[in-house]
This record gives C-alpha cells, sequence and structure tokens, in this order.
C-alpha cells in the first residue's frame, strides 16, 4: 500500500492510500483541481477511486467535495453525524444521495481489496473518525484533529505500517500567538487539535519496528512549522518509556498544499 499527502494543514487537507487495485481518498479540503493535479503526480486519474472517505464536516476537509465528487461520481463514506453536517454546509451545492455511504464506528468495510477500520476521534465536529487501512497484512492509518488521545485511540494505531498523525500546533506558539482567547482555547482543549508534543507522546505507545514511515500532518500556518514539529517529536520519541531515539524513526513532514513523499508498506 502506498500513503501520500496531496495537501494537509489547517487550511485544507488531502490524503491518498491505495495500491495497484484500489485508490482511496481522505478528505477533500482543497478544490478539484489542486486534488486532480495531486492524482496526476502518483499516477492516479480521479475517475479509478474506488471511494472519499471524509473524517468530519469542517471546511477545511470537505471544501472540494462537491466539485469534485459531482464531475467523477465518487462515492462518499463517512459516518451519520458527518454526512448530516456535509448536507448542511451551504457551499458544497448539492450532492447526490446515491453518492452518500454512511459507515459506523468501529464497524469494518471492503473498498475493493481494502479493509477500512473507521474510530472515533475526540474533535469539536458532529461525528468525527479516523481510518485504519489494511490489505495483505499491511496497515496504515490517518488520524488528525485529535484533541486528545487516549487507551482506545492507542488500540486503533497499534501494529501499523505507515501512519499520518496531527502535529497541529507549538504550545508556546499558540499561547503567545495572535489567535483569540476563545480559539487558543478550544484548539488546545479535549475536542480541538493535537500538539506537537502530544504526538510525539502518541507516538511512543505505538511505535514498533515494522513501522516504516511516519508523517506529521495538519500543521496550523500561524502557531506551528515543519522544522519545529519535527525535532519536538523526535525529542518526544528519545525522551519518552520507549526503546526508540527520535532518529531511529523515518519521521517526514506533510507539505501543506504540494504532494508530500509516497511512503510505501
Amino acid at each position: 500500500m502506498r500513503l501520500c499527502s496531496i495537501a494537509s494543514g489547517s487550511s485544507g487537507n488531502c490524503i491518498y492510500v491505495g495500491n495497484d487495485h484500489t485508490h482511496l481518498l481522505v478528505d477533500t479540503g482543497i478544490s478539484k483541481k489542486k486534488i486532480d493535479e495531486g492524482l496526476h503526480m502518483l499516477g492516479v486519474d480521479a475517475t479509478e477511486l474506488s471511494g472519499i472517505l471524509i473524517t468530519h464536516e469542517h471546511s477545511d476537509h470537505i471544501q472540494g467535495l462537491g466539485v469534485f465528487s459531482r464531475k467523477y461520481g465518487i462515492p462518499i463514506y463517512a459516518t451519520k453525524g458527518t454526512l448530516a453536517g456535509i448536507r448542511d454546509y451551504k457551499y458544497l451545492g448539492p450532492l447526490p444521495e446515491e453518492l452518500l455511504h454512511e459507515i459506523r464506528i468501529d464497524s469494518s468495510f471492503f473498498l475493493g481489496d481494502i479493509e477500512i477500520h473507521p474510530f472515533s476521534i475526540s474533535h469539536d465536529a458532529l461525528e468525527p473518525s479516523g481510518y485504519r487501512m489494511e490489505c495483505e497484512g499491511k496497515a496504515v492509518a490517518v488520524a488528525t484533529d485529535l484533541g486528545k488521545y487516549d487507551d482506545y485511540t492507542v488500540e486503533r494505531l497499534k501494529n501499523l505500517n505507515a501512519l499520518l498523525l496531527e502535529a497541529n500546533h507549538d504550545v508556546h506558539m499558540l499561547e503567545t500567538g495572535p489567535y483569540p482567547y476563545p480559539l487558543k482555547r478550544r484548539v488546545m482543549g479535549d475536542k480541538g487539535h493535537l500538539s506537537n508534543e502530544l504526538s510525539g507522546r502518541l507516538l511512543c505507545d505505538i511505535l514498533h519496528d515494522r513501522l516504516k514511515g511516519v508523517m506529521l500532518g495538519h500543521l496550523s500556518r500561524e502557531n506551528n512549522y515543519a522544522e519545529l514539529a519535527y525535532e519536538t517529536v523526535k525529542l518526544e520519541i528519545t525522551l519518552g518509556d520507549n526503546p526508540y531515539k527520535g532518529e531511529d524513526i523515518p519521521l517526514s513532514v506533510a507539505k501543506r498544499d504540494t504532494v508530500s513523499d509516497i511512503i510505501t508498506v
């Protein structure tokens, strides 16, 4: 399987997961043009997509969904709450009901030869989810927009071969930055976003020798930057209660608005 970020950040998110037979997108929070360009760079045509998995209804995860899905007729998969949010988001335009497919948290299903495992995440949306995807003994996951994590989250992310994980903000930058106080509280709250430090600590709980790639994603434009996220997560791993050092982990940072390196497992 391959995991690649077409775009990842507070301004828009779109992740590709696939293999030779099945091609999927997780979120479409960028324009149709940018999605098409990203897929082209990956050697995938939009008409080959088996489905679009939506994590939640916030605009940076769905703003391109209407135009893209109507153009290509790609089926959309999301929880009942997320589908309600999608229907209520007036800027998408009408979506054909036959494209909308309801899924349930912790109830797996197949798209092509990839088994999808939706899991609950803590975020201020109607029924948000992350996704674990498995095929032929390999597993990858996308986990962003986590205000907090717990044993449930760790269990869903164990024994992965590749992971795109949120490292949204540096706590000090957020505290001293330009956001109004209520927004700072929201971002740092249990239904907000995962900080660099917490991202590193979560990784400490799931590291193992077969983890071939970790990509840090959903970085805030105002409260983080790639080098800081990378070094902070590495340090947390080195200092954490685990047998690994930061340099032992194949770690990268997803680019905000261009295609990132491909992790192949």
